[in-house]
């Protein structure tokens, strides 16, 4: 298994899809970073050699990728936390941010449903 930038990229996968397993690439960037590096997108990860995964880790460093594009998003959400903007508070509040329904859905952000007990009729 091959390493870039701290990650192991899985062998018997396309290298066009085994670099999509390091944060902060996708699709289309690993498209483009092949293409610059001029290796082949259908190549397997596990048959590279050492002059090919070179090329692709001179690409990789170009871009903001792994622990610093991590830190960076933190950061941005602290800041946002810290001037008490509209974002932030959706944030500190564990409250989906970006304009979604409250009432019926958003389970994955406000977590397990809590229970009301039943009144006295």
């Amino acid at each position: 298994m091959a390493r870039i930038k701290g990650v192991e990229i899985p062998n018997n996968k396309r290298i066009e899809i085994a670099l999509t397993y390091i944060y902060g690439i996708g699709r289309s960037l690993s498209n483009q970073i092949l293409k610059d590096a001029k290796i082949n997108i259908n190549k397997k990860a596990g048959e590279l050699d050492n002059e090919e995964l070179g090329r692709i880790r001179e690409e990789v460093n170009k871009y903001l990728t792994e622990g610093d594009l991590r830190r960076e998003v933190t950061m941005n959400i602290k800041t946002k936390m810290e001037i008490k903007c509209y974002q932030g508070d959706r944030h500190r509040k564990g409250l989906p941010v970006r304009g979604q329904r409250t009432s019926r859905n958003a389970r994955t952000r406000k977590g397990k449903g809590k229970v009301v007990a039943n009144k006295k009729k």
